[in-house]
């Protein structure tokens, strides 16, 4: 079983280590956390136990009191352990160090550490944690560099490096969507928008930020904003660089997304055909948990913890002038792509 870490303990790394102990026991262990620091065991604790998407854990979670971060020295020799969680029997240790080079895995015996701060986002900033005995990393993000980018039912049978990125949620569902087209469809160019659940990154009230919209109250308004979505596409599915483009409206929910896709085919097509691509592609093996279909009148509270990629709404299906087309595709931004975190490191493990 493979043995990985989760740095970064923020709705992705606490979803992640949730999806981890839920469905993929069998596969992965959670070898070691890292934290900011920000805060002493219990806190973590409590953050983990206590969830305002997903609920109550339904584990019962202990704490073992370690020294806490505030008095830590900076001595090289001193354990960056402020604790750990006890849960079903099991130890998982809980640090406490910003800087990935610092920080001990070979000690905790991991393998793959699933970078998940969303503050390291090249692959030498992200290469950090291989000092400390990891032999791979996983970028949770977009990557600002060119870092390979692989992704669960898309390219995955591509794999190679020790430090990767798996994109972004929205990536993740829009890139099956738009080669299960390309490989189906004459695909001429598309562009993309996602209606998406508010983020950390935008403001509670009215604030300062660098994208002025984002600064707006995340609660209050519906938020134009940008996506890397386009970018990250282009790296996993070459054949879509330049023709195709994104953006992003951020809402008023706090999980829970949708991505809209136009697409302008050369030739012509009608719904029905294209909604049964999608439904047959949703019983294809390479694409099992990744690619689900709907028939069914659903809002954006139906697909929480929803692993899958993406969730087809075949009622949405248009075609205009047979041949421009609208997919509309659902996914929980935080669970489902959590999900792919996982089946990724266990994926590369085997590499």
């Amino acid at each position: 079983m493979i043995k990985i870490a989760i740095s970064g303990f923020g709705r992705i790394g606490r979803v992640t280590f949730r999806a981890a102990l839920e469905k993929y026991a069998d596969r992965v262990e959670i070898a070691a956390i890292n934290t900011s620091g920000s805060m002493d065991i219990s806190g973590w604790a409590n953050l983990l136990k206590y969830d305002s998407v997903y609920g109550k854990f339904e584990k019962e979670i202990g704490v073992e009191i370690g020294k806490p971060a505030t008095q830590r020295t900076q001595k090289r020799s001193e354990s960056p352990e402020i604790g750990a969680f006890l849960i079903d029997g099991r130890r998982y240790p809980v640090l406490a160090e910003r800087e990935p080079g610092k920080i001990p895995w070979k000690n905790y015996g991991v393998e793959i550490v699933l970078e998940c701060t969303g503050v390291f986002r090249t692959g030498k900033e992200a290469e950090g944690h291989l000092k400390g005995g990891a032999k791979k990393v996983i970028i949770s993000a977009p990557t600002k560099d060119q870092t390979p980018t692989f992704l669960v039912g898309v390219n995955d049978d591509k794999y190679k490096g020790e430090v990767i990125s798996n994109a972004s949620c929205t990536t993740n569902c829009i890139a099956p969507i738009a080669k299960i087209m390309a490989d189906n469809f004459k695909v001429v160019k598309a562009t993309m928008t996602t209606i998406h659940a508010y983020t950390a990154d935008q403001e509670l009230v009215d604030g300062s930020h660098k994208d002025l919209r984002r600064g707006r109250a995340a609660g209050l308004n519906i938020i134009p904003t940008t996506t890397g979505a386009a970018e990250a596409l282009s790296r996993v599915l070459p054949s879509f660089r330049g023709k195709f483009e994104s953006l992003a409206i951020r809402v008023p929910v706090a999980c829970g997304s949708l991505a809209d896709f136009t697409f302008v085919l050369d030739q012509t097509v009608r719904a029905e055909r294209i909604n049964n691509v999608f439904e047959q592609a949703s019983g294809d093996e390479r694409y099992k948990g990744i690619i689900e279909v709907t028939k069914d009148p659903i809002v954006s509270t139906d697909i929480i913890k929803n692993s899958a990629s993406a969730i087809v709404d075949l009622s949405l299906t248009r075609v205009t002038g047979g041949n421009l087309v609208k997919v509309v595709a659902w996914y929980d931004n935080e669970w489902g792509y959590s999900c792919r975190l996982v089946e990724l490191a266990a994926l590369i493990s085997k590499k």
